[in-house]
């Protein structure tokens, strides 16, 4: 493993950043690859968002393997000497090792290694939220990379460590949020006939929307929706509440089950609303499109596992997670992979999840190996 890059792993981990705010994390990666040879910075990617590229002399394919910058809104419950320093803040995703990964390429890049094509290290902030990889691809800036390849990585904790998970078809989820409020009118709680209390329309709509579910993940058709707020009024016992929110995550497989799901949750709510007389806003946020990976990129990255003597495991059907690397799946031949992180680590956002600092040597060989494939 390259010691500048487990520094660089546990300075960032020390120093998250949440998302939309990640400028002090793209600042040490800038100096830590202008230290590594010849690289031009690309900004105005949306937000913290940039790019370091390299040009080499000939003519040839842009290759851009994507990391991401955000950390968590979650409190550190490890105790080492570079636990996180920002209150309420961690990474609990990985995405400290992700850009210590991407940032390992830096020395052979740097040093002019290839004699054709453009290697684009792209550094997206606000993966969490799902904004930042939009933000990329709709910036005016991104025209000038055009990428003809985009590959990603994501560890996977619970699968076997350094063990390279592809899956055919769609790698993540398509992912949506919704927010729904429900306004009635508050009353006295001895005279709750004298209002419009939203509580038994809440209590309706959560198995109603729970009977949309189709939860086995070898289904085509699957859909998961997870309850993840609810709130009725306040904890003053002479007041019927007047007010609800419900708030949902909702996943499905393709974006044909999500338009179809988004229909059936619009109208079960409309449906709700007026039968209890209430007003409802139904607000759809933070949208995930599926990454879909190309059969060609997949089968560099297969390719690129076995010439370096890793294990490879199929998985037959996406994970669960959001990525917002569906943005620019749409825009390239692209492909994520899942990078295993050992049976035993903790699961991501969980507060004791750290990123096993054995992997950053691993995801540097196996991007190092399809850049050479496409650009040697």
């Amino acid at each position: 493993m390259n010691d500048s890059s487990l520094q660089l792993r546990r300075e960032l981990h020390r120093f998250p950043e949440p998302s939309g705010k990640e400028g002090a994390t793209a600042e040490r990666i800038r100096r830590f690859l202008r230290d590594r040879g010849k690289v031009t910075f690309l900004d105005h990617l949306g937000g913290e968002s940039f790019a370091a590229v390299y040009d080499f002399s000939g003519p040839g394919p842009t290759v851009m393997i994507r990391c991401e910058l955000d950390a968590l809104p979650i409190v550190e419950a490890n105790d080492f000497a570079y636990r996180s320093t920002v209150a309420d803040v961690s990474h609990k995703c990985g995405h400290d090792g992700h850009m210590a990964i991407v940032c390992g390429l830096a020395d052979s890049l740097g040093a002019g290694s290839f004699a054709r094509g453009r290697v684009v290290l792209l550094f997206q902030a606000a993966e969490e939220t799902g904004r930042g990889a939009r933000q990329v691809v709709e910036s005016p800036a991104f025209r000038q990379l055009a990428p003809d390849y985009v590959f990603a990585l994501h560890n996977i904790p619970g699968a076997p460590l350094h063990q390279i998970i592809t899956v055919a078809g769609s790698f993540s989820a398509e992912v949506r949020s919704f927010a729904l409020t429900l306004t009635g009118v508050e009353s006295h709680a001895a005279e709750p006939e004298n209002g419009r209390n939203p509580t038994t329309a809440v209590a309706e709509l959560i198995p109603a929307l729970a009977a949309l579910q189709r939860a086995d993940p070898h289904d085509p058709g699957y859909a998961l929706l997870t309850p993840v707020h609810l709130t009725v009024g306040q904890r003053s016992y002479g007041i019927a509440p007047g007010h609800g929110e419900v708030h949902y995550t909702v996943r499905t497989w393709t974006g044909e089950t999500m338009d179809s799901l988004m229909a059936s949750v619009t109208e079960i709510v409309r449906r709700t609303a007026a039968v209890h007389g209430l007003e409802h806003r139904l607000t759809w946020l933070e949208h995930f499109p599926g990454t879909r990976n190309d059969r060609a990129a997949n089968l560099l990255v297969t390719e690129a596992a076995e010439a370096r003597g890793l294990e490879l495991r199929q998985r037959p059907y996406p994970f669960a997670f959001g990525e917002d690397f569906g943005w620019l799946a749409g825009r390239a031949r692209s492909a994520m992979f899942g990078l295993g992180a050992g049976e035993h680590c903790p699961a991501l956002h969980y507060p004791t999840y750290d990123f096993p600092d054995e992997l950053i040597a691993t995801g540097v060989s196996v991007f190092s190996e399809i850049i050479r494939r496409l650009l040697g």
